[in-house]
Formats: structure tokens, sequence, C-alpha cells
């Protein structure tokens, strides 16, 4: 063990340390007996991160060792603790019966649980994919990997840093993988803020990933996968299956295919707009996401998926359409959208079940639950085949019950079993006529004990006669001392209590034999039995697999249509074109945290490129400039999802990137000015843009002097609109009155702002976009609002008008006389003043050395001081 001081070892110790060498970076989980135990550093950290006892134990000679366990049932509730704590778990398991060798027990790692990869409840979270990642990269592009081991999801893609970056924005993955040394690299391409591990270099070859997955899918090429010409997608891939023979998960039956993420078919959603729409987070924790709000899925399956389709807007008519005719339909039918929804919801997490039963961990409760899930196929198959919808026709083709192995489950395991098999009573009577003979003989054998004991009190008038079981003799029969004298010479004495003996017969023995080896044959039967049900289920991993993707379809196109109805959405129009037209838009998460009783202001947005390409929107803080930015982006990201939207008409023109900067960015705390942050953001946007490009500027160049901001935003606005090969429609909202000048130079920008109403010294806002430019941001009338001081309040308004008047900057300079009052809350400085007391004072505390001042000094100074201004 790293860092340890090893002494003479007894023979467990030294068993551990062979195992804990293998993985220094795991915290070693140690089965001894009933419990796991933690040794040295790790028991340090385990005792502080699931708050357990730390004590010591001998380690040989002149040697303590550190001890930390919990009892081995107790595994479920102590390893997600860890996990979530950010720690690789080995878990080492006794490989043998103890009972049957002389030796110290023989132990292996059995599981490597680590944050990335883990089929334990308890550790995922089931509206979310559990992805673990790999990224290989050289000096411009990168391949990546995801893998879910809990639904057995894999898919890759390769291109640039950029759009590998995004991804992994996209995905959350919880664990990334890249190759050793390279730490800098991966952090300078991808930030920091991801649980890393890093693999050996051999790993990150091309041969040894071709070799790896050829040898997973068993196919002699990946031409199958349409990833053969995408190396450095290769390269990653094939380390995340190395990976995972690291860390002991050799049951990988589930992970039966490799999908390519096609960056052509998805809209581009770079990590700022993933961030700044707040898709999947708020950036405030009082805020909600967007998927907060939409996310109506029943199951745990369809949660994850419309993460993905979230993540992943589409950017072709056709299947975008063909999600809308759904929903359209599920709407205009509300009786066939509560059946299938009654049906779905006895669906539960069919894909992570079946994922189990590919790796042996499922329990015979949860098969139960597949056969739940199975019968509910069929409502579902039959109801979408009669549909007057092709997509659903084609769900109903793809739909497979799966009778054959659905029956045999449903009639060979009882109907409510347990959790574990070794409970017993797991295996439904007529599966097998062994075990049902060895349960008459382990059940009614006990009834028998009964008559037994029935018949001897009455053969010896032994009326208190009775007989029990105990670990150290097995089946008695007991007497009180009272009839002490009519127990029969045969019976064998085996126990004296105070008031009572207990004595054994042979008749006892043999039904005790018979009973406790059919308990034991009975649990190996039972077993043996349920091991076959599961190798059977295995079977058909690959079609409940896709029976899971096409529920969890139909599940978020139900979510879509429970938000259409709910929050009075409207079908929008897909086409070709160059225009995006939304006619009463809405922000679909503003809307609905307004107060019970107030309404959200709609609004037109026009863009296109023959007329209005940029619109700059001016008006005061507070009137809603942003919230205008974000639901257009927001109205146009719902719509490719395939979504109803927040408007009363959507007319889309395809957009195949959505760009924002919006308001100050949350790097400062990496040391990256403001400004900095902007332009990195502002210059990744123009770098990228292309013709079908919806952009979002929101108050750009705020983070330097007015006239750089000023410069800065003209420019940009100036490079979009004369862009050769792109014309990206682009809304500029910005405090930067004077660019609503560029209208009268530049054809395709109009100006246009949100619209306030001056009632006496009031500012309303009406939230309303209106064509024309704003002259002025009535930024002093909301810092009033925002209880700003009075006095300061004045002295704004007065500087504003002499700068309105463009008087010299010198003649600001005179700020208390003007005043003409004190201001709140503000002393005057008394060492401006002539009274010579307070002089005196001044000179006092000027003299002071106050480094080298001790405490009494200090306090005799201030005495005296309080003595010269005349208190007492």
């Amino acid at each position: 063990m790293a860092g340890t001081k090893k002494y003479v070892e007894t023979p467990l110790m030294k068993q551990y340390y062979d195992i804990k060498d293998k993985h220094p970076d795991a915290v070693l989980l140690f089965r001894v007996g009933d419990f796991y135990e933690t040794f040295g550093e790790d028991a340090i950290k385990a005792a502080e991160i699931l708050g357990i006892t730390l004590t010591r134990r001998a380690n040989g000679a002149a040697s303590y060792v550190e001890l930390a366990g919990f009892p081995h049932h107790a595994l479920d509730t102590y390893l997600p603790k860890l996990v979530r704590a950010g720690q690789r778990v080995a878990i080492c398991e006794q490989l043998e019966d103890p009972k049957l060798t002389k030796k110290i027990v023989k132990r292996g790692i059995t599981e490597l649980v680590t944050p990335g990869v883990s089929i334990n409840d308890n550790i995922l979270e089931n509206r979310e994919n559990n992805f673990l990642a790999s990224v290989h990269f050289d000096k411009k592009r990168a391949g990546v990997a995801f893998l879910d081991i809990s639904t057995g999801e894999f898919l890759t893609a390769e291109g640039s840093h950029e759009y590998v970056d995004k991804l992994l924005n996209s995905f959350q993955p919880k664990e990334v993988l890249f190759q050793r040394g390279r730490g800098n690299e991966f952090t300078g391409i991808f930030g920091s803020k991801y649980y890393t591990f890093n693999l050996e270099d051999w790993v990150y070859t091309s041969d040894a990933a071709n070799d790896r997955l050829t040898r997973h899918f068993e196919t002699s090429s990946l031409k199958g996968f349409g990833v053969q010409d995408m190396q450095l997608a290769i390269i990653a891939s094939g380390a995340i299956l190395h990976y995972l023979d690291i860390t002991q998960h050799q049951h990988l039956g589930h992970i039966s295919g490799l999908s390519r993420i096609e960056e052509d078919h998805y809209v581009w959603l770079d990590r700022f707009t993933i961030r700044n729409l707040e898709l999947f987070a708020p950036i405030h924790e009082s805020g909600k996401s967007l998927i907060n709000v939409i996310d109506k899925t029943i199951s745990p399956m369809g949660s994850r998926l419309l993460k993905r389709w979230m993540a992943l807007p589409l950017k072709d008519i056709e299947p975008i359409n063909g999600r809308l005719e759904v929903v359209e339909l599920f709407m205009k039918d509300p009786e066939t959208k509560e059946y299938i929804e009654e049906h779905l919801r006895q669906i539960g997490d069919l894909e992570r079940l079946i994922s189990k039963v590919a790796v042996g961990r499922i329990n015979p409760r949860e098969m139960v639950q597949v056969v739940s899930a199975l019968n509910a196929i069929g409502p579902i198959k039959t109801i979408c085949a009669e549909a007057e919808n092709r997509a659903l026709k084609r769900f109903a083709e793809q739909l497979n019950p799966c009778d054959i192995i659905r029956e045999r489950i449903q009639k060979e395991i009882v109907a409510d079993p347990p959790t574990a098999i070794s409970k017993g009573k797991v295996m439904a009577e007529g599966v097998s006529q062994e075990l049902d003979d060895l349960r008459k003989i382990a059940y009614s054998g006990k009834d028998y004990l009964a008559q037994i004991q029935q018949r001897e009190s009455e053969k010896h008038g032994i009326s208190s006669l009775k007989i029990g079981f105990n670990n150290v003799f097995g089946y008695y029969i007991e007497v009180r001392n009272t009839h002490k004298n009519k127990v029969p010479a045969e019976w064998i004495r085996k126990q004296t209590l105070v008031n009572a003996e207990r004595y054994i017969t042979e008749e006892l023995k043999e039904y005790e034999t018979k009973i406790l080896g059919a308990e034991e044959k009975i649990q190996e039967l039972e077993t043996r039995l349920f091991g076959e049900l599961v190798f059977a289920l295995s079977e058909y991993i690959s079609a409940i697999q896709l029976n899971s993707n096409i529920l969890a379809q139909i599940d978020c196109l139900l979510s879509y249509t429970t938000c259409a109805v709910e929050y009075k959405y409207f079908r929008p129009e897909i086409n070709d074109e160059m225009e995006i037209d939304i006619k009463n838009g809405r922000h679909p998460v503003i809307e609905q945290q307004l107060p019970i009783g107030e309404s959200y202001i709609a609004n037109d947005v026009q863009l296109d490129q023959e007329d209005q390409q940029i619109i700059i929107i001016t008006g005061p803080n507070m009137a809603g400039k942003s919230a205008l930015l974000r639901q257009t982006a927001l109205i146009v990201l719902l719509a490719q999802m395939g979504s109803f939207v927040p408007a009363e008409v959507a007319r889309i023109g395809l957009v195949d990137k959505i760009f924002t900067r919006v308001g100050a960015s949350d790097n400062i705390s990496l040391g990256e000015s403001t400004f900095m942050v902007e332009m990195n953001e502002a210059a990744s946007i123009l770098n990228n843009v292309s013709d079908r490009s919806l952009i979002l500027f929101d108050e750009l160049g705020r983070g330097t002097s007015t006239y750089d901001g000023i410069s800065i935003a003209w420019s940009i606005v100036e490079h979009l609109h004369e862009h050769p090969a792109a014309k990206a429609k682009t809304l500029f909202a910005t405090h930067y009155h004077e660019l609503n000048e560029m209208e009268g130079a530049f054809p395709r920008v109009k100006n246009f702002n949100v619209s306030i109403k001056e009632v006496g010294n009031k500012v309303i806002f009406l939230r309303k976009l209106v064509r024309g430019g704003s002259n002025h941001s009535f930024g002093i009338h909301v810092a009033g609002m925002a209880g700003m001081p009075k006095s300061v309040i004045k002295r704004a308004e007065q500087i504003l008008k002499k700068l309105e008047g463009g008087k010299e900057k010198e003649s600001l300079a005179k700020p208390l006389e003007e005043i003409g009052e004190n201001r709140e809350g503000m002393q005057l400085s008394f060492f401006q003043l002539d009274d010579p007391v307070l002089k005196q004072i001044r000179d006092e505390i000027k003299g002071l050395d106050v480094n080298n001042l001790t405490p009494i000094e200090a306090l005799n100074k201030l005495n005296d001081i309080k003595k010269l201004t005349g208190l007492k």
C-alpha cells in the first residue's frame, strides 16, 4: 500500500496488500466473514466519507493498521456514498467457502466501481444516463465515445475540438478517459470540470482499438457500424472496452452495437449556448431549466431520451415532421394518449432491467417486473398498429412482446417473489418435480414433527412435552422436571435446564437430516433453475432493448403532447426557407414562473436574409430584452426537437447552429476577465458561423470601456452583415444606442426596442417589441426601483444631463457642492474641518506606529483620544 510502512504482517494483511497493490488508486472493500473491511489510508477515507468508526488492529510484530468496516448486507447503502464522493471502489470477495479450507480464504476483486462504470441502482440516477466517455485527440481533431453500461448504449463521434467539447457538454459524462501524460492538453481543450482517469499509451492505438472492438462485436471489420474511416473515434471507443476489462466487467452482451453520432443530422449547440439557454441546469439556484419544464415523461427511459433529443435537435425536416404528426394525433385523440400512458406506467425501467440480465445481476422480483413490462407492450403495439399514423404503425411493427419467454417466466416464477434468490420460494410449483418433492419433505416434514410431539405426549402421558430446534444439536424433545420420571430409557439426554431436560431420539435425527438436507438442496435447485431462466431471457436482450427504445420515443412524444395541452403550445411549421417568423412567442420557462394571475407578454420576431437579417434591440434593463432573445432560440430549439412551441405561429426555416453570448460569464472564477470571456465566446461564434445560423448577442462589450465596447459591437454586426458566405440571422440586444445608426448604413439591419411607458417620474415596462430605436436606457429609473439612495439617483441625473449636453468632463468633478445636501448615511471627513480638537486627534492618530503597537498601548492611546474630545 502506497506510503504505508510494512512490518512483519499477518497472513490476512499480506493477502490484503497483495490485492491492494494491483489497485492502488481505488478504495478496497475487503470481505472478511460478514464484513467489508478497509485498512490504512482507505480506512481513514472511508470513515470520513461514510461516518463509520475508525479503529486499529494489530498487524504482526510492533505494528498496527487503521481499520474501518461495515456489514456486507449494507454494501448498497455505503457503496453509493463512496462513488458519489469521487472514489473508485474495488470490491474484493471471498472466492471460496471458509468452511472448506484450512488455509487462508482465497479472495479476489470481483468488480471495480467508478463514477462512470456502475450497474448498482443506488448509484445510478434513474432519469439520467450514467455515461462513461473516452476522448482521443490530435492537434485539430478528436474522437469521442460514450457508453452507459447500465443501458448498453454505445455512441461515438469524431470532429473538431469544439464539436467534441460540445458533445461532452451535451452528454455530461460522469467520468472521462484519456491517454496518460496528456492531462494539460485535455484541460486546455475541454476544461477541468470532468472526473477523469488515464489509460496506458498502448490502449490508445489503432491496432489495439480495432482488435478490441471486432472481438467484442464478433465481426471482421467495423464497416457495419459506419465508423471504419473514423480512426480517432475508433480508438476512443476501443479504449472504453479496455477500461471495462480493467474494471472486471466481463458480461457485456447488452452492448450490442456502436452508433455513430452524425454531425450533419443535428443542430450545433456549443457549451455557451447550452449554459446560457439553461437547457439542463439553471444558472441561478432559484431558476428552472428548460428540461424541468418540458419533461413530462412517465418512464426513466423516456426521461433519458428526452435529454438526448434536447442535446441533439434535428435538422432534417422529415423526422421533425414525423414527431410533430404523432403529437398532433395524440392532441386530437386524447383517449388513445391516455390508453398508451396507462400501459406505459407498467413498463418501468425496462432498458436497465434487461442490462442486468446481461451482467447476471437481475433478482427474482425484477424478473417479474420484466414480465409486467412485456405484458404492457401487447396493448401498446395493438393501438399503435390501428392508428392512422406512419410513425406509430412503424413503432407497432418493431415492438415485440416476446411471448414465449414472457409466458415461461410467468409460469415458472411465483407472482410475488422475494428480492433475493437465497430467501427461497421463488420458483413456482410444477416447474421441477424434484423441487416439489423436496419442498414436501421440508415443509410437510415440520407437520410430521408436530405429529411426533402429539404422539409421544399421549404415549408417555407428558402433557407439557414439546419439540424445539437449536443450532447446537438440532431438533430435541423438551420435558419439564415434573414429568422427568416418565421419560423412556432410549431417549438420549442432551441438555439440562433449570426446570426441564432436553432429549434427542433416533427418529428425530433421521427427520432432521431429511429436512435440513432438503432445505439446502431446495436453495441449490432454485438457484440453478432461476439461472437457467435468466440465461433464456438473455437470448432476448436485443429485442427488449429495441422495445425499450421504441417505448422511450413514444414516451417523449406523449410528454410533448402533455406540454402542448397544459401550456397551450401550437404546432410549428418547419421548412427549407431562410426565414424565422414567430407570432406571439413566449418564453417557455419564464411563463411558468410568473405569479398566479399574471400572463406573459407575447412578442413577434421575424428574421430573414433579404430584408431583416440583424435586429438591434435597445431598451432599458428589466424591460425583457434577454428574455426575448432566449425565447426566440428556445422556440427554434423546441421546434427542431419535434415539439409544439409557445407561439401562436412559428414558421421556422431550418437552423443548423444556435449561438448565444448572453450576460456575464462565470469563468471569472478561473481568473479570466469578463471581457476576455466575452471575446472568446464571440470569436467562437464568428469562426463557426454558417448561412443557417441563429445568433443571439446580449450586451456584448460590457466588460470594457464604452467606446471600446461600441467599436467592437459595431464591428461584429458589420462583419455578420457583410459576411460573404453566411447571412446569419442575428438578434443583438445592446445598451449602446449608437448602434441604432447602423440601420441607415446597412440595409438588412433593423432597429427595435422593448417599449416602456413613462407616467410622471415612474417607468412602466410594457415588455413589447416595437419598431425603432430607443434613445436612452432608463437605467437611473431602474436604480431607483432597486432602492438606491435618493442622493445617488439625484446626482446621477445631474451627471447624465451634463453628459447628454456635451459639457467638459472636468465640470463633473464638483460633487459635494452641487448636491446641496449631505448624502444618506455618509459622514463628512473631519480631517477636512477647521476644528482644532479634531486636528489634534488627527495628529495623534497620524503619529501612531500601528504595526508595533501592543494591545494595551492601543487601549491607552484610545483613552487619551477620548479625553481630548472632552468625553468621560
